[in-house]
């Protein structure tokens, strides 16, 4: 598995990360074996957050690893707060909450990156540093990243922030390209040039913050997979062509689609399936030329200006 570095720190991860928001009710022996087959494969990086289960998926993930000090090492862990029923919520008061209970559930003393999950419109900037300053000086948080945010919210945030943001995590598949679409249509008056996101992507490469892909083999939101889908015949005839060219699944092409960008995207694979997992994982193995990408990117229904 290769390695990227995540944002401007030291913090050196697998490109692929475990997704671990479905857990929460599955058998704990299968969740065992989930895990060990993502290290297996050279994954070290694993996301949470505090409301995936309601929390459990964060209990069942340490139950999982017998979770201890000899154990924790082996891992990277992320969680997010931020999302509450009915509302968002970027108080120091839930963010220094949340982490606790995060840190009580996954059984350690420290959380790798937090990620705040969603804009919270009625964010208080200070606040919010005044709550990672709180977490990093316990050494109960690490580093300090956003899901969802544009660059103008971020901006906002790092003026106040003495620990910066080091991720992003966006929704981002071959069939949820938006923040792609814009840069290659400027200047055009058609749907795919208007520009939804700040130019978030150019954005986050210029201050290194990584972009963490989610949901990457999903079209629309949460609207279901694109992959052996009846409804994208085009595309999927092109995406088993290459795999079968290159002697790997149909995912693993998704994957290595937004692997090939320059932009070092790590992918979150959310799959619950030990044997996709280490199918995936070959994705190391291989690479997508440029005419492949772009091959792929037309099949999917975009027309290049």
């Amino acid at each position: 598995m290769k390695k990227i570095n995540i944002g401007n720190s030291t913090l050196n991860a697998s490109q692929i990360s475990l997704g671990c928001m479905r857990i929460a009710n599955m058998p704990i022996k299968e969740v065992a074996k989930l895990i060990d087959t993502a290290l297996e494969n050279g994954i070290d990086f694993f996301d949470h957050a505090d409301i995936y289960g309601g929390g459990k998926s964060e209990e069942v993930f340490a139950e999982a690893v017998n979770m201890n000090p000899s154990v924790r090492e082996k891992f990277i862990i992320q969680t997010k707060c931020g999302i509450r029923k009915g509302f968002f919520d970027f108080s120091k008061e839930h963010i220094l909450n949340s982490v606790d209970g995060s840190l009580r559930r996954l059984k350690t003393d420290y959380i790798d990156v937090l990620l705040l999950h969603r804009p919270d419109t009625l964010m208080e900037p200070e606040e919010v540093a005044e709550a990672f300053d709180i977490l990093h000086k316990s050494g109960k948080v690490r580093h300090f990243g956003v899901s969802n945010q544009n660059p103008m919210q971020m901006e906002l945030l790092n003026k106040y922030l003495k620990h910066k943001i080091i991720i992003n995590q966006l929704q981002f598949s071959i069939m949820h390209t938006g923040m792609i679409d814009a840069g290659l249509n400027v200047n055009m008056k058609i749907e795919p040039s208007i520009n939804r996101d700040g130019s978030v992507l150019e954005y986050c490469r210029l201050k290194d913050i990584t972009i963490q892909a989610w949901s990457p083999f999903q079209y629309g939101f949460f609207e279901g997979p694109f992959l052996d889908n009846e409804k994208f015949p085009e595309l999927n005839a092109k995406i088993n062509e290459i795999a079968s060219a290159k002697g790997v699944i149909n995912t693993a092409i998704a994957v290595a689609w937004i692997l090939r960008h320059p932009a070092k995207i790590q992918t979150i694979a959310g799959t619950t399936n030990s044997s996709r997992l280490r199918d995936i994982c070959k994705v190391s193995e291989i690479s997508l030329t440029r005419e492949e990408w772009y091959e792929i990117y037309r099949a999917a229904g975009n027309k290049l200006p």
